[in-house]
């Protein structure tokens, strides 16, 4: 792997896992148990585009265990990985499907598999079917927030379209 593609992944992985941080610190604007923005997914599906799907995957595994080591919880690795995955297999997929200037599309449906995957574990550890009642609110909630970091990784990717080609040359 070359040096300089190296060190855009540490980089990338350091902003997700800094964005992933600082919103643990905010309260969560809808009173749903587990509903964040996921604003550390505009790095993931911004390098699922840039970078490729094993670069991608690899920025987005280190940030879930880094993130669990440093928010000392790690109750959560199970449901950012279930999430995590699901929504970085949506992305992997829709990449063949989508330009530069669709992202937002990309963000959404990502958002929505990342809430189906954590709600399945949800369901699966606590025993507990009946809290996929809240899984159309949460649908909801992924949509507002997957089209918001799908527009922003649309809009990184298509303002530093020089930059990010001098960097993975």
């Amino acid at each position: 792997m070359k040096v300089k593609k190296l060190t855009l992944m540490a980089l990338l992985t350091a902003i997700a896992l800094t964005i992933f941080m600082v919103e643990a610190q905010i309260p969560s604007p809808v009173p749903l148990p587990g509903v964040k923005l996921g604003l550390a997914n505009i790095v993931t599906v911004f390098a699922v585009f840039a970078l490729g799907s094993k670069d991608a995957a690899m920025i987005l595994a280190v940030r879930i265990f880094l993130g669990a080591v440093f928010s000392g919880n790690f109750g959560t690795i199970l449901y950012s990985a279930a999430g995590g995955f699901l929504a970085i297999l949506t992305t992997i997929g829709l990449r063949r499907l989508l330009t530069v200037r669709q992202l937002w599309v990309a963000g959404a449906l990502s958002a929505i598999a990342h809430s189906v995957g954590q709600m399945a574990v949800a369901v699966a550890v606590t025993e507990t079917p009946g809290l996929l009642i809240y899984l159309p609110a949460m649908i909801v909630c992924s949509v507002i927030a997957g089209l918001f970091t799908g527009l922003c990784a649309q809009f990184l990717l298509n303002r530093g379209g020089k930059l990010w080609k001098t960097f993975l040359k």
